[in-house]
């Protein structure tokens, strides 16, 4: 199951604050390859879109927390051991420090709390509740003085108009544990997101790198803190589904984003955050049986209009 505009970027896909100005201002010289920006944008929308119901699938017989830390783990660990061959430098200690926050925020608040959640809480429903984290971005960016405008005041408002209407219809309070869960992860998410703006940070993709081994570590710890055990083997369909989110949630579409980053305007390379749900949510219907109500269709509606509005506002800004 977090970029530029404050909008709501998971972990693996971050750069650091300067590298990410520079593809902006600066961006590749060579003539876009149309076939591959297309191709690129598709995956960032299916493979992303579809980690939630992968995300269920995994932990059907595998503890959520250790399920992500295993996850985590093992990406984080083959990005910074491929960055390291390639001689990129190790971090110091105050970008470590600074991986470690985001990590923790990012990865235990904000993805681990899904994971928890999923075991109550339909997919497409964790999806939907995760979309609405750049509204909270967007008000976490007033703590380092940059308070919304009016268009984005708009957004937030029907923003949180959804997030009612989704609470209604989707019963997402039949479970009590999931619902709460599902609240906080995206305000974890977002302060993550936004805090890492103005923390050291390593460049490029070894921040990712950093930041996926710290959380991969902190959610498993966790996870053992709770009690979770894996006291038998895994499906053959959990195993998959893991094998998955760390191949292609993890790998291939974090580097499907570093290339569209730096080819393509920066609302296009972030416009997945809009997708995600809607792809979330017709798979879980497809494909896991999972059902939606209309009032959840026109709560997922508002929440992203309101993200929208909130996108054009950092435009101006």
């Amino acid at each position: 199951m977090m970029k530029d505009s404050f909008q709501a970027k998971p972990l693996f896909e971050q750069l650091s604050g300067q590298e990410e100005k520079q593809a902006v201002i600066s961006p590749t010289a060579s003539k876009p390859n149309t076939l591959a920006i297309v191709l690129a944008l598709l995956a960032l929308y299916l493979i992303w879109g579809s980690t939630y119901l992968g995300i269920r699938i995994a932990i059907e017989s595998i503890p959520p927390l250790l399920m992500m830390g295993v996850r985590f783990i093992i990406a984080g660990g083959i990005l910074y051991l491929s960055l390291r061959i390639r001689g990129v430098p190790t971090p110091n200690r105050s970008q470590w420090l600074g991986s470690t926050a985001v990590g923790i925020l990012l990865i235990g608040g904000g993805m681990g709390g899904v994971a928890t959640a999923e075991q109550w809480v339909p997919s497409s429903v964790a999806a939907v509740c995760i979309a609405t984290a750049p509204l909270w971005i967007s008000l976490f960016a007033g703590l380092w003085g940059r308070w919304p405008v009016r268009s984005e005041w708009l957004g937030l408002g029907l923003g949180f108009i959804g997030v009612v209407l989704l609470n209604l219809g989707s019963g997402l309070w039949a479970s009590p544990s999931g619902a709460i869960i599902l609240l906080i992860s995206p305000v974890c998410w977002a302060f993550g997101s936004a805090w890492s703006h103005h923390l050291q940070l390593p460049s490029g993709l070894m921040a990712s790198a950093t930041q996926m081994l710290i959380g991969g570590v902190f959610v498993t710890i966790m996870g053992l803190i709770f009690g979770q055990r894996i006291t038998s083997l895994p499906t053959m369909q959990s195993l998959l589904a893991l094998l998955y989110l760390i191949a292609f949630g993890s790998l291939i579409a974090f580097s499907a984003y570093g290339y569209v980053l730096r080819r393509v305007r920066p609302a296009l390379a972030t416009s997945y955050a809009y997708v995600n749900p809607v792809v979330a949510v017709c798979l879980g219907v497809a494909l896991a049986g999972e059902s939606v109500t209309v009032l959840t269709v026109v709560a997922m509606v508002v929440i992203l209009v309101g993200v929208g509005l909130i996108s054009l506002g950092r435009g101006k800004g």
